[in-house]
């Protein structure tokens, strides 16, 4: 389970960011920075792909209500500008950005840095298992990037997307063949562009 020692072994407001979205077929990839209290971590706090939905949504109400948080995103048409990676590091630099207290330091989940990141920052292999910081950053970059995609499935009907995501599942790539690409699409990515 993750826990607070990196984040008391640097000291200050520590941010921990993540984002998710980066291998899905549609929609933008979202990151969230989030520098928690120390005297109010909330309980439970794991890696999001580790957690069910309810329980995710539990551990959010606790983030959300003694954090400082701050989600943002990168659009489809900035991933096919710049590629997934960069997009990725473009929505954690304005997910740090957003916060309302510039951190002191930030600890990214990955091995890279986004180069555009104005705060001291480190970065952390599979920190969402290692920092809960981290963790409560990759449960609410899910979280908000999951409700994205069911309003999306909502205006387009068939692709599944309210419960892969926009991930290349056997459904969604069959909605691809019979209902063709929408406007929400990555025709950089080679399912899409293979349809195109």
């Amino acid at each position: 389970m993750p826990d607070f020692e990196i984040e008391a072994r640097i000291g200050g407001r520590v941010a921990g960011v993540d984002e998710v979205g980066r291998g899905p077929l549609a929609g933008p990839v979202t990151a969230a920075a989030v520098v928690l209290d120390p005297a109010f971590i909330p309980e439970g706090l794991d890696d999001s792909k580790k957690m069910t939905a309810r329980r995710r949504a539990a551990v959010w109400a606790g983030i959300m209500a003694h954090a400082d948080v701050s989600v943002a995103h990168a659009s489809v048409a900035e991933i096919e500008e710049l590629n997934i990676l960069r997009a990725s590091h473009l929505a954690m630099e304005r997910a740090v950005a957003g916060l309302r207290c510039r951190p002191d330091h930030a600890l990214i989940d990955g091995t890279m840095v986004p180069r555009g990141l104005d705060v001291v920052a480190t970065p952390v292999v599979r920190g969402d298992g290692r920092s809960v910081s981290i963790a409560a950053a990759s449960i609410v970059a899910k979280i908000c990037r999951d409700r994205i995609m069911v309003d999306l499935a909502q205006q387009h009907p068939g692709y599944g997307w309210e419960t892969n995501m926009g991930y290349p599942s056997n459904r969604h790539k069959m909605a691809l063949e019979n209902l063709g690409v929408t406007p929400h699409h990555r025709r950089t990515f080679k399912p899409v562009h293979n349809m195109l």
